[in-house]
């Protein structure tokens, strides 16, 4: 009898990922604060450039993707021939854990690091190897002090998913210092967008063959049903990476979105100020209500109830009355609950129910 088919190893290891609730029984239109997306959608100009391409989708796309890395270059101030196009970030997360580590190798990730870094490992055949944090906050003692010869690749969120959080500068710095040669650091900017002052890393990868960032067109700019993100680095590391990306993994319409998208700067920063603005409301009528929550730097909010049993309750109360958010036990929080900032009226709608189910009038 022939040997059983059998997957590589690591694969059967992986749980699969689930994203946020999209429907509540019984109500038509629920208020999705569940998966971070942009409250407005995507840019009118964006919507435009799409139904423009739609008209040729019988042509494959190009493959250099160059129109969309030379917008991103021009509105980043970034080297063009150092940016990779993806579907989502996601695959440039893929990739690199494709190309830089396997069986054999270690991926260093925080304690509270996005669930798909895992994912990424053994998908690759490597090991997954978790540093603890230190409230709430990515500790780059403790990753540098579980950096072994094994290690190949440090994914790192920030701001981070789902504490808020957004580690300095100069801790990135003193990382990046203390990597071994043949590290990558990987900086995951789904967020960089809404943290004001930061770059997402992109001075050091300017200044440094050991880092990498990533960012998406999935947040600020309302396209995560496009799939589309991007990743910045050294030309070594985009290089490697462009051998073993699929040559035609973005589509015609994909690629003409973004690349409207980012070049909408108004759009952007009207986004970008509506979230500050409610972002603040939001954490403030939290902590009136006896909610607490970190300073956030995402366009979410992570509320901490006193445990997890209210927390539930919470998250079933906020379904009763349409409102859909993320429950967090997977990253580590039983007793919270994220919730996305939404327009100025779903924030009163979110802040209102809570304080119903609280008992404050």
């Amino acid at each position: 009898m022939p040997a059983p088919i059998r997957p590589q190893p690591g694969i059967l290891e992986i749980a699969p990922y689930k994203g946020g609730d999209s429907a509540i029984t019984g109500v038509d239109t629920p208020l999705k604060l569940s998966s971070n997306e942009n409250p407005f959608g995507p840019p009118p100009s964006a919507v435009a450039a799409m139904q423009a391409a739609a008209a040729n989708i019988h042509r494959y796309p190009s493959t250099d993707h160059a129109p969309l890395r030379q917008a991103i270059a021009e509105m980043h101030g970034l080297d063009a021939d150092r940016i990779i196009i993806g579907v989502g970030s996601d695959e440039v997360l893929t990739l690199l854990a494709m190309a830089f580590a396997g069986p054999g190798d270690e991926v260093l990730y925080p304690e509270y690091g996005f669930s798909m870094y895992p994912i990424f490992a053994l998908s690759a055949g490597a090991t997954p190897v978790v540093a603890p944090e230190a409230g709430r906050v990515v500790d780059v003692d403790a990753l540098l002090a579980r950096i072994t010869p094994a290690t190949r690749l440090i994914y790192l969120a920030n701001p981070a998913n789902p504490t808020t959080t957004l580690l300095e500068n100069a801790e990135l710095t003193r990382l990046a210092d203390g990597l071994p040669a043949q590290c990558l650091l990987v900086l995951d900017g789904a967020y960089a967008e809404f943290a004001e002052g930061y770059d997402g890393g992109a001075a050091m990868v300017g200044a440094r063959d050991n880092v990498v960032m990533t960012r998406t067109f999935s947040k600020l700019y309302g396209l995560g049903g496009l799939r589309v993100g991007w990743g910045y680095a050294s030309p070594h590391v985009i290089d490697v990476l462009t051998r073993i990306r699929g040559p035609f993994n973005m589509s015609a319409i994909a690629l003409a979105g973004a690349e409207a998208a980012v070049r909408d700067r108004a759009f952007a920063r009207t986004c970008q100020q509506v979230n500050a603005e409610q972002r603040a409301r939001l954490s403030g009528g939290l902590r009136q209500l006896g909610i607490q929550s970190d300073d956030s730097h995402t366009n979410f909010v992570l509320a901490r109830f006193a445990s997890e049993t209210e927390a539930l309750a919470a998250d079933a109360y906020l379904k009763s009355q349409g409102i859909l958010v993320r429950p967090v036990k997977g990253y580590g929080f039983p007793d919270a609950l994220r919730i996305t900032v939404g327009r100025p009226e779903d924030v009163t709608r979110v802040l209102d129910a809570l304080a119903e189910f609280r008992g404050i009038s």
